[in-house]
């Protein structure tokens, strides 16, 4: 005998009844020695890693017969995480995307959900006429401004400025994205290791330098580098291209197709729970303590008690405030992540062209992003905002104020501030060019109405070749580690859905080695070349190799 390889269908599944988690009676299909007892999951946050996992493990183990009760456990009052809305005025009707924004066209998982789940599109880009569309700021001038409206010889204009670097980087990006995309699909996927997959579609190098060394190495110019690439690195992630790794530099590059969904993108995530999980909100985790028979006893912050077969951490464990008892085997490691100050504010004033210094009759651009001027050097400070101040300022709303009194239902627009620090009342009185004494907003002022946020937004995105570890030890799964990859809402709810498949994978293993009376071996094929003998998942096969895909023989 010798041994080789080949797929064969299984017998037919039989159905048995269960009760879902919504109590209402269902079939499962399970095999003949499968027992029926649910598994019992635990996901510890309820963003877009934690969602994605529920989502995906529910529909896979569905898929295979093999139920699940998943229940998931979010400290904060919201699903989506990172993604979340405010209301400008607290008024319900003028949601503001407070976190995550926008996803692009190759963003497959949060394109393919919002279809199944009919979630309905938006721009989320306030329409103001007359404003130059975005505009790069290095605080003296505008390097760049560019506007929908441009026509051939603008865009000829920018390629006899920068030369072929615009294509370069186009090519860069199309490069770096699709060998990213390999890992949605088999054979790679479900990948075991973040760091293995990484080197195994080709991007360990990309990774492993900034984003300054690999335009260089690529001959994408100095002057585009800072003007454009460097002013998207700084709105994206806050970082300047000397101190962000070389695929998240690309992956700000990747904005065809953007974006996002009215009312919040927080949505996809939401019908993500409803169809896969019991969700807890405002409900953290304390400890997880792994018991004898290696089931997990977890307790909440306020001393409630549960126990689970599998847990999955679907958040940063750094900021979790939740003890493993005992450590895991491979823990994650503490990394620095950005202390990002989001600010949303409404005012009926637009930006002052004087505090770009720009002419009194001029426009500033609607959507402003920074970069460094020629003699300011990154250096090794993260945050790195320079003389300009601030990553970004963009109008990302505009609506009717419904408190004000004079005028009543004042129009106003309702901008966004991205900085290292918090915005003072001096910063908001310049920018608009009127005088703000109250930085927390009063209803008939310049500023109607103000909200701050301080995000742990994304890790700096260092170079490294190495990452967490996705399983953590025998049951506990961990999905945070991809964001010192890339840092986006897909990316984690690609781990989130690569968590589940291996979970599943191991439960159908499981199964199979415990229902089966004789070891499972690989496919024998016979001396004569022509008759195949298999023993998988408690069956056997045995025939002639061209029936090799029907089942040949009963279970014995």
């Amino acid at each position: 005998m010798r041994l080789i390889g080949s797929s064969f269908a299984l017998p037919l599944l039989v159905t048995a009844q269960g009760v879902d988690r919504h109590g209402a009676v269902t079939e499962i299909e399970v095999g003949p020695e499968t027992a029926i007892s649910a598994k019992r999951v635990a996901i510890i946050g309820a963003g877009a890693a934690g969602s994605s996992a529920a989502y995906h493990l529910d529909q896979d183990a569905r898929q295979l017969g093999l139920p699940a009760n998943i229940t998931v456990f979010e400290r904060s009052s919201y699903v989506g995480g990172r993604s979340t809305t405010v209301n400008a005025w607290e008024d319900p009707f003028t949601p503001i995307e407070l976190g995550a924004s926008i996803f692009v066209q190759v963003n497959t998982i949060l394109i393919d959900a919002a279809n199944r789940f009919n979630l309905s599109r938006s721009s989320n880009i306030a329409d103001i006429r007359g404003l130059p569309e975005l505009g790069v700021w290095n605080g003296d001038e505008f390097v760049l401004v560019t506007s929908n409206e441009d026509g051939w010889w603008e865009k000829a204009k920018l390629l006899w400025r920068y030369g072929l670097a615009p294509i370069r980087t186009n090519a860069l990006m199309k490069s770096v994205v699709g060998k990213f995309t390999q890992m949605y699909e088999e054979p790679l996927f479900p990948f075991m290791s973040l760091s293995a997959a990484v080197d195994q579609v080709g991007l360990s190098e990309v990774v492993g330098i900034t984003g300054e060394q690999y335009l260089k190495a690529n001959s994408i110019g100095d002057k585009f580098a800072t003007d454009v690439i460097q002013a998207s690195t700084r709105v994206n992630y806050a970082s300047n291209l000397g101190l962000i790794h070389g695929v998240e530099t690309m992956v700000c590059m990747a904005t065809s197709g953007a974006t996002s969904i009215e009312g919040g993108n927080w949505k996809i995530f939401e019908r993500m729970l409803n169809v896969s999980a019991t969700t807890h909100l405002n409900t953290g985790i304390a400890n997880i303590s792994k018991q004898h028979d290696n089931t997990f006893l977890l307790t909440t912050s306020s001393g409630e008690t549960s126990t689970f077969d599998t847990v999955i951490l679907a958040a940063p464990l750094q900021f979790s405030k939740l003890t493993i008892d005992p450590l895991a085997r491979r823990m994650p490691d503490h990394i620095p992540y950005v202390k990002l100050h989001v600010t949303l504010f409404a005012s009926p004033h637009k930006l002052d062209p004087v505090a770009f210094n720009m002419a009194a009759d001029k426009q500033v651009p609607q959507f402003v992003l920074t970069t460094l001027p020629p003699n300011e050097a990154h250096g090794s400070d993260p945050n790195g905002v320079g003389s300009p101040g601030f990553f970004s300022i963009s109008i990302v709303g505009a609506g009717l104020n419904p408190h004000s009194t004079s005028p009543p239902n004042r129009p106003e627009y309702i901008y966004k501030i991205f900085s290292p620090t918090a915005v003072n009342a001096t910063f908001l009185s310049k920018v608009l060019g009127q005088d703000v004494s109250d930085v927390e907003g009063s209803t008939d002022g310049p500023v109607s109405w103000i909200y701050h946020k301080i995000w742990h937004s994304y890790p700096y995105e260092y170079p490294r070749v190495t990452f967490d570890e996705i399983k953590l030890d025998n049951g506990i799964w961990y999905t945070s580690g991809i964001e010192s990859f890339i840092s986006t809402m897909e990316t984690s709810a690609l781990m989130g859905k690569n968590v589940a498949r291996l979970i599943v994978n191991e439960w159908r293993a499981s199964r199979s080695s415990s229902s089966s009376p004789v070891a499972e071996k690989e496919i024998e094929e016979d001396d004569d070349g022509k008759t195949l003998r298999i023993q998988k998942e408690g069956w056997e096969y045995e025939g002639l190799k061209a029936d090799a895909q029907k089942p040949l023989r009963a279970k014995l």
